[in-house]
């Protein structure tokens, strides 16, 4: 795998968004979750079918990248660089790119919750990429630019069945007489590695639900890799149980 600085007109992923990333909270100069970050890339370039590359080198290279106690490292792998044209055919050396960025501030959110909407647009369905966090985020962007005409925190984004996902950055869980579920991701949406560290540690039901399961729901949480775990305080006008939330995730590191 090429290491780069920055991609050149000829990189895939510049021109079909042909790759995947992952981000990465740095604290106390550690990369948070990486074991499960870089199971996740793994993963992800297999099912899309780009050449394997060397772990112990990524690692090591994310490890080089770390400049300060607490940040972001962003690590996008593009299938290569290549000539004009959708095939594939024949690009064995995937490019790598490692950025840093001061992580944000989620005190607010993670004290007081946040509130959160529902957003008009709805996810396309495609189980092929279902659960990945490739580098087209072309929904997440339209997502972003309605939520930006809201009064809400966050919007609670559905696939094109009505059925819950995800939010427009993170993965959603909510309570409902004691149990915890989370939406099953095989349509649509990115299983995220802080939805994969708490269902390592807690138990949660993934399933296939509907806005009126949220209604319905006495806490509500979302959560990712920078942020961590927000509590939601507010749904569709109803109060939701911030307490329920810190329960919950009590006895796991985040």
């Amino acid at each position: 795998m090429l290491y780069l600085q920055a991609p050149n007109s000829t990189d895939r992923s510049f021109h079909y968004g042909d790759g995947l990333f992952t981000t990465v909270r740095v604290k106390d100069g550690k990369a948070m979750l990486w074991d499960l970050h870089l199971q996740r890339l793994v993963s992800g370039v297999r099912r899309l079918l780009i050449h394997s590359f060397d772990t112990a080198e990524l690692t090591a290279q994310v490890q080089h990248a770390i400049s300060s106690s607490d940040q972001v490292i962003k690590v996008l792998i593009s299938r290569g660089q290549a000539g004009r044209g959708y095939s594939p055919q024949g690009i064995e050396s995937p490019c790598c790119y490692i950025s840093t960025a001061a992580l944000p501030d989620y005190t607010n959110w993670q004290q007081q919750g946040i509130r959160l909407g529902v957003a008009q647009f709805k996810l396309a369905q495609q189980p092929a990429l279902a659960g990945l966090k490739h580098n087209n985020r072309l929904e997440q962007v339209l997502v972003k630019a309605e939520l930006a005409q809201s009064g809400f925190d966050e919007f609670v984004v559905l696939d094109q069945s009505e059925t819950v996902i995800e939010v427009s950055a993170a993965n959603l869980m909510f309570c409902k007489n004691g149990q915890w579920f989370t939406p099953l991701l095989d349509q649509a949406g990115v299983c995220g590695v802080m939805r994969q560290h708490l269902m390592a540690h807690l138990l949660v039901t993934e399933g296939n639900f509907g806005l009126v399961d949220l209604q319905q729901a006495d806490a509500l949480l979302i959560c990712n890799a920078l942020m961590g775990v927000v509590p939601v305080k507010e749904f569709a006008g109803q109060t939701k149980n911030i307490e329920l939330v810190r329960q919950f995730v009590s006895g796991v590191e985040l």
